[in-house]
């Protein structure tokens, strides 16, 4: 009986660490935070959250699980300022579970947008998208290369383009050359033998592609510092389906052609066309949470609203909100939607509020959430919260938005 009470009472034990290690273990390792924003981290009995470091020390300070303004007397430019700042979770005062930073928000106003734009991206590189043998030969086959890689240099010769690529191999004449590319934002190394084609070429039976382009939604603006956000989520490659790494890229302007309405398990799209359209500015990075730049030609932006403050995510409310959306080239409205659940804790991906379409405007128009809304501003209470992300193919009257926070967030790291 004692042994058994022993056994029980160790498994208990074991049971409740677990339950300690697990509920910090489980927290993400960043969290974002706009300034002032409650930081919720349920804690259990006997752990003690400390902060480590601050990169602003004077302006922002953590105190009881709270980020707040350390002071006022700060200038307005340092009140500006992105601030980091690192905690560290332990048990008993003694043993460290974790540390997880914590990135802090100023404060800012925006310009929602909603306008309907182009946008061409340039890779780092050529990306590889496929192989194919040439002449029954396969010249890649014991390279280790596979497609999602980008070919950077080949025999130290930077590339940038597919002709570059494609001139560079032919030039070789057949010779072992030497290739650098990228996987997964890491250096490699690699030779290959080009093999030679019926047309007295050198070919290494990569297809490659150095551009991709494609319409969307601009989702805001910050008129101080002339950056822009849109999409709300990155541009992947259609073969690899990889987050394009991009050198730069080009934000223009577009004509909207069509409005292909969606329907259950078939997304609808807004369809236009960027060729001989007027550059607005340049794309600097490709995200998760969005495409970033800075907007160097603002008269032909049609930037036409006042700016906004930013929410809170505990300002945002279930219940009723508006998109900004552009259907027709030059014409930008508002359209009524329903927020219907908020995933307040969310800091890993862009699927942060769920929302549903309930206006019978663009019901018609539309079916609900097509491809080319993606990055539609969301308006609540005057308050700019966040930009749609996804749509539910089962329910096209229904998606996701991303919050507004973590895209600034990424604006701010460009």
């Amino acid at each position: 009986m004692k042994r058994k009470f022993k056994i029980t009472l160790l498994i208990l034990i074991l049971l409740i660490i677990y339950i300690y290690i697990s509920s910090v273990t489980l927290l993400p390792k960043s969290i974002i935070l706009m300034q002032g924003e409650t930081l919720n981290l349920a804690t259990l009995w006997g752990i003690s959250i400390q902060e480590k470091s601050n990169t602003n020390p004077n302006i922002y300070e953590y105190k009881q699980g709270k980020i707040i303004q350390a002071s006022s007397n700060a200038s307005e430019e340092k009140n500006k300022e992105l601030g980091k700042i690192d905690l560290s979770f332990n048990l008993f005062n003694s043993v460290s579970l974790k540390e997880i930073s914590v990135n802090v928000i100023p404060k800012m106003k925006v310009v929602p947008l909603g306008n309907a734009i182009g946008l061409k991206l340039y890779t780092e590189g050529v990306l590889i998208v496929g192989m194919s043998d040439i002449e029954g030969q396969k010249p890649y086959e014991k390279a280790g290369i596979k497609e999602g890689d980008r070919i950077i240099a080949v025999n130290n010769k930077e590339i940038s383009s597919t002709e570059e690529l494609v001139e560079t191999v032919n030039n070789t004449k057949g010779k072992e050359i030497i290739i650098k590319y990228m996987r997964e934002n890491v250096e490699e190394t690699t030779s290959m033998i080009p093999a030679k084609t019926k047309d007295n070429e050198y070919k290494l039976g990569l297809w490659v592609r150095d551009a991709a382009a494609g319409v969307g939604t601009a989702t805001f603006y910050v008129p101080e510092s002339g950056m822009f956000a849109s999409l709300g989520h990155g541009i992947t490659d259609v073969d690899t389906g990889e987050l394009i790494t991009i050198a730069n890229g080009e934000l223009v302007t577009t004509n909207i052609v069509s409005v292909q309405k969606g329907e259950k398990g078939k997304p609808g799209e807004i369809k236009g066309t960027i060729e001989g359209g007027s550059k607005l500015g340049n794309i600097t990075k490709n995200t998760g949470f969005g495409i970033f730049g800075k907007i160097n030609n603002k008269n032909s932006m049609n930037i036409d609203m006042e700016e906004m403050e930013i929410a809170n995510r505990d300002e945002i409310k279930q219940g009723k909100a508006q998109i900004i959306c552009e259907l027709e080239t030059g014409k930008k409205e508002y359209y009524d939607i329903e927020i219907q659940r908020i995933y307040t804790n969310n800091n890993k991906d862009n699927k942060s509020i769920l929302i549903k379409v309930t206006d019978e405007r663009l019901l018609e128009k539309t079916g609900g959430i097509i491809q080319g809304m993606s990055g539609s501003p969301i308006i609540q209470s005057n308050k700019f919260i966040g930009a749609i992300t996804h749509v539910l193919v089962n329910d096209p009257t229904s998606g996701y938005a991303v919050f507004a926070d973590m895209m600034i967030k990424e604006m701010k790291e460009t």
